[in-house]
């Protein structure tokens, strides 16, 4: 019997899937495996399909307009919500029922889907193109664990508007040692109380799941062993520009093999790029883009180092906070009402590199760093410093983000800020 005391932790994007749900008639909500999907879902939902399940599935094999309906006639009897297709890509026939139902005038908040494949979505045709709106889920970010009843930062907002200054912090803040604790810890749910063994072994069983089962659902993987150190090279290198050459080198695969297997574990939201910002303004700008592990906890398990390790080598430590401050952030930027979008910029040469770019609907650009040091100084940001002299008024704050204390000025729009301001309130 299921526990009736487990408190529903909220999450950042329970209001963006309500406020979709108030206006559109079918909402998919997209993430990895493991990430909470369902949990979130079933809160709202009225009447429950686990898709994967054969029994429940038979119907909407057989007849997905005629199952679809029938759901919607039980869903009147009972409370408000729509009707939850879980794991809908397991029978991909019932899109069509919902586009069908769609079109004939379905009321906003009917379905809702979810979903821990992207590649269904690329499918052409796809029944779901305007008529299915996607909500995008990832594993849980320190902000959510902190279990406020509707998590929510304003520093994407302040950033922009120039008040980084005014940022606030949690009132006890992390150091060096703290931050590589809770980058190795990991935030799927399942994991995130338990104990530091339990951990490593779900982890390392979720990887292995991947390889075996998951990958292979979605596409052919003719050597496992050649798709495990792929996933391995990729790890060694999350928060990095590489060569798919020196990728291939390293899994000891072809070239060609490493786009169609990376695509695959992008696919299955493991793996995330980070496409490189270009200006006419700013010459010999790379077009390679950045790699990021969803999930610090995988990537160390993958890696099969502890905080120990992290801290004893510059350029994991580097590489870790990078990754964990990328997963802090990228659930806030589909909460914010200015369109924001994240890039990485380098040029050509290495001279100049910024590690994160957030460029607004309008034009506007903040430029983030993340140093492991809890003393930034001006020399930390001198890429930023580079990047508003480029970009004039269109530059709106650069950030050094850092391990330290405080929150001061290092130049004009920019400044020095903890990590732990994204998680601040």
């Amino acid at each position: 019997m299921a526990d009736q005391h487990v408190v529903y932790v909220p999450r950042l994007v329970d209001a963006s899937l309500a406020e979709t749900l108030a206006t559109f008639p079918a909402a998919l909500l997209l993430g990895p495996r493991a990430s909470g999907k369902t949990t979130s879902a079933r809160r709202i939902a009225s009447n429950i399909v686990e898709l994967d399940d054969p029994p429940q599935a038979a119907p909407f094999h057989a007849d997905p307009s005629a199952a679809l309906l029938a759901r919607l006639r039980q869903r009147g009897t009972g409370r408000v919500g729509p009707v939850l297709l879980d794991e809908w890509q397991a029978v991909p026939e019932v899109l069509g029922a919902v586009k069908r139902a769609v079109d004939q005038g379905a009321q906003p908040g009917s379905f809702l889907l979810t979903g821990s494949v992207r590649a269904a979505l690329t499918a052409n045709p796809w029944a779901g193109t305007g008529r299915v709106i996607e909500v995008d889920m990832y594993p849980m970010t320190v902000l959510e664990l902190q279990g406020r009843q509707r998590p929510c930062t304003e520093f994407i907002e302040q950033t922009f508007a120039g008040r980084a200054a005014d940022l606030a912090l949690p009132p006890e803040l992390p150091n060096m040692v703290d931050y590589v604790d809770l980058a190795i810890v990991g935030r799927y749910p399942p994991v995130v109380r338990l104990d530091a063994p339990k951990r490593r072994a779900w982890l390392r069983s979720y990887a292995e799941q991947l390889v075996l089962r998951d990958a292979p659902e979605l596409g052919e993987i003719r050597d496992p062993a050649g798709l495990r150190r792929l996933l391995r090279a990729i790890t060694e290198h999350t928060a990095g520009v590489v060569a798919d050459t020196e990728l291939a080198v390293a899994a000891d695969i072809n070239v060609k093999t490493v786009r169609r297997q990376e695509r695959l574990l992008e696919d299955l939201r493991i793996v995330e790029p980070l496409a490189p910002w270009h200006s006419n303004r700013i010459k010999r700008l790379v077009k390679a883009r950045k790699r990021y592990v969803v999930d610090t906890g995988l990537a160390a398990v993958v890696l099969g180092i502890d905080a120990a390790a992290v801290l004893s080598h510059g350029g994991l430590l580097g590489s870790m906070l990078d990754t964990f401050v990328m997963a802090q952030l990228r659930p806030l930027l589909g909460l914010s009402a200015l369109g924001v979008r994240a890039y990485h910029l380098r040029q050509q040469d290495g001279k100049h590199e910024v590690d994160i770019v957030l460029e607004a609907s309008d034009g506007r650009l903040v430029g983030l760093e993340v140093k492991a040091t809890a003393s930034p100084s001006k020399g930390d940001a001198r890429h930023l410093c580079w990047l508003r002299d480029q970009l004039g008024d269109q530059f709106a704050a650069g950030i050094v983000l850092n391990t330290g204390r405080w929150i001061f000025p290092l130049g004009e729009r920019i400044t020095a800020v903890p990590i732990a301001a994204l998680w601040g309130s």
